[in-house]
């Protein structure tokens, strides 16, 4: 059995991400170039976490933060032993609470920090390709953490062969050159659990049914159609059944689409989604500018997802 040395050392990026896009839910990702980075050192003394950037004060500096759990499941999953004393930098520029994947993406740089000490090659398809199956079973779902794995747009699935390798399958699509995502942040946060707790266990046939044609259309429009954004983003699922949890970003969603924005929710909100394009990018930011109460980010699509960029693991067998 492998372990890891004190003195290992590693340094991970990671990206932020919108999911869903309308009717894609929790199966469609886009990674944004918004960028957390995370700094691990084994000291063999104690753990010590510390934060900078967005909402350091409120994260935990015990073992109950999110990376470090995610780090302490990866390294069960590899039936590596925890090393005892660690050293977590966080430097957070991904706004939490907002829709942009801030708890995928911490476990994603977890779960890419903690393979990379154990010696896991994690710039290889196998490597990717075990980071994206442990933090999506950690996140639930694979939407957010497959973007902020692969980077760019994705599209993925629980595998029901019982003797695959992995339980979540990824598809990475190439999404249109003019596709121009606009960002909008409320003052206002939502936990994701509050969110999740809005939605019905069931749906209707037709409800599933339409929202079902729409999501195959989202794929034709992101990548080769984006004449088509506005009525492939419409959805079924759970915007609606959120509205009175955000009532301000569903009013900005509903103003958007009638100008002929392609807005959605991103995530589970409350931040606003637009797919624009170099056509309209100026037209959307126009309606936003007359409204108080709104930041706008006008990030890249990260065409590459989580990169270790620098490390020393050091794990001896």
């Amino acid at each position: 059995m492998s372990r890891i040395v004190e003195g290992s050392a590693v340094a991970v990026r990671v990206p932020a991400s919108a999911a869903n896009l309308g009717p894609g839910f929790d199966s469609i990702g886009l990674a944004l170039g918004v960028w957390d980075e995370l700094e691990v050192d084994v000291t063999g003394s104690r753990l010590v976490i510390e934060a900078e950037g967005e909402a350091h004060a409120e994260v935990p500096r015990d073992p109950s933060h999110l990376v470090y759990r995610s780090m302490l499941a990866t390294w069960h999953e590899l039936r590596v032993p925890a090393p005892f004393g660690l050293t977590l930098r966080c430097r957070n520029a991904i706004p939490h609470s907002r829709g942009l994947g801030s708890s995928a993406s911490a476990i994603v740089a977890g779960v890419a920090a903690a393979a990379a000490l154990a010696g896991t090659d994690t710039d290889t398809p196998g490597g990717m390709a075990l980071i994206n199956d442990i933090a999506s079973t950690l996140e639930g779902h694979p939407d957010n953490a497959s973007a902020s794995v692969y980077g760019g747009l994705t599209v993925s699935w629980a595998d029901d062969d019982p003797n695959a390798e992995t339980r979540w399958r990824t598809a990475q699509l190439v999404p249109h050159e003019d596709l121009r995502p606009v960002v909008l942040l409320p003052a206002d946060r939502l936990p994701t659990h509050e969110a999740r707790a809005a939605l019905p266990p069931q749906v209707e046939l037709a409800a599933a049914a339409a929202n079902s044609g729409r999501t195959a259309l989202l794929t034709q429009a992101l990548t080769r159609s984006p004449d088509l954004l506005l009525p492939a983003t419409r959805d079924w699922l759970h915007q609606e059944q959120r509205r009175s949890y955000y009532p301000l970003t569903m009013a900005m969603v509903d103003r958007l689409r009638a100008a002929g924005h392609a807005a959605t929710v991103s995530g589970a909100g409350p931040s606003v989604l637009v797919l624009a394009t170099t056509h309209n990018v100026q037209a959307v930011t126009d309606i936003v500018a007359v409204h108080d109460g709104w930041d706008v980010l006008q990030p890249e699509i990260a065409a590459s997802g989580v990169r270790v960029v620098s490390r020393e693991p050091r794990a001896t067998v």
